[in-house]
């Protein structure tokens, strides 16, 4: 269910900006993307799983406000990040 640290510094790695880049937006966006990810598949199995729905709205939260920080900061990072996530809004 966890994310594996081979994921993670792939993730990093592909959505970094810099060469020892961690915390940027894009990389953190990411990082919840892919936990929301297994989150939801794990509540399609488990749908009384409420402590984990709970978990899986907070990500859902924390990702929103960093996509809307990168998007009043520089629209088209935000533009491009979402294409490549290949999220709605």
């Amino acid at each position: 269910m966890s994310m594996t640290a081979e994921r993670r510094t792939t993730l990093v790695s592909e959505y970094a900006t810099g060469k020892d880049d961690t915390g940027s937006p894009e990389v953190q966006v990411a990082l919840l993307s892919e936990r929301i990810g297994t989150l939801t598949e794990h509540l399609k199995i488990h749908a009384k799983d409420f402590h984990s729905r709970r978990g899986l709205l907070m990500l859902v939260g924390r990702r929103r406000r960093l996509l809307d920080y990168l998007k009043n900061k520089d629209k088209r990072r935000y533009e491009v990040l979402i294409g490549r996530l290949n999220l709605r809004r």
